[in-house]
């Protein structure tokens, strides 16, 4: 008898730390809120994100400087270089999705919520063509597999870029589930036709109040279904241990990240 492959199989890939200078080259508002800046230079060369779960951490320059200063990355975690001190030679640095690279054309879109706090939405703000910023990573991806019956994507719009992009990476075939609470019905964005989409607008709501309400009615697909969801972190946590705690989803099915703290 011929022995079936595993269904269902996570791959796990750990990325060599490299330390990337790179430019703006465009910058874009996809809603009044959401902000795709386009990066490019020669450093991005070799760049790698196989998983639409992948982070990178940016590197913002301090006030007054053009480039910014990053950590040493030879070493396991960063270290700083030798001799200096972390508050006056490092950069402030923020997590971030890879919306999309394209070694082709040599760039990388990264999409920041412009919410007016901390430092990497007060550079997106004012970000111009030309200007500089640090990128490093992903450090390492996990994989989700394709072959799941059906996948429910949730989140707030901060999990909107690595929604967007799982969209366009699953196969065209399917079966998607959408709920994504963003702060009014000017936040919406395009996404696949064929993709059931459930827009939560907060309209002065607290955030995550309406997510959670709707991931504790929703009525997950029959068959194997993969949740994915990325909000704020005690939220996140509260959404997945519902799930498989109180409705029995198997918790190697859940993936829930916590992309802020309240």
């Amino acid at each position: 008898m011929i022995a079936l492959p595993e269904a269902h199989v996570f791959t796990r890939v750990r990325h060599r730390l490299v330390p990337r200078q790179l430019q703006v080259r465009r910058v874009v508002d996809l809603t009044p809120k959401m902000r795709r800046i386009t990066l490019s230079g020669a450093d991005l060369a070799g760049f790698t994100s196989p998983s639409p779960d992948d982070h990178v951490k940016l590197f913002f320059p301090l006030p007054g400087e053009d480039r910014p200063r990053m950590p040493d990355f030879s070493g396991e975690p960063m270290s700083l270089p030798e001799g200096t001190a972390a508050k006056t030679m490092i950069s402030p640095a923020r997590d971030y999705t890879p919306r999309r690279y394209d070694p082709r054309s040599g760039e990388l879109d990264i999409e920041f919520v412009l919410h007016g706090e901390g430092p990497a939405a007060i550079w997106a703000a004012q970000a111009k063509a030309g200007q500089w910023i640090g990128v490093g990573g992903p450090r390492g991806s996990t994989i989700a597999p394709n072959d799941f019956d059906s996948y429910v994507l949730a989140g707030d719009e901060t999990a909107l870029p690595s929604i967007a992009r799982r969209l366009e990476e699953l196969p065209a075939k399917a079966n998607v589930i959408v709920v994504a609470e963003v702060a009014n019905a000017d936040e919406q964005q395009p996404l696949p036709v064929n993709t059931i989409v459930y827009w939560l607008h907060r309209n002065g709501a607290a955030p995550g109040d309406l997510l959670e309400r709707a991931m504790r009615t929703l009525e997950l697909p029959d068959g194997d279904c993969y949740v994915w969801l990325a909000c704020e972190s005690r939220r996140a946590m509260v959404i997945r241990d519902h799930l498989t705690e109180q409705r029995g989803h198997p918790p190697e099915w859940v993936k829930a990240v916590g992309y802020w703290k309240e």
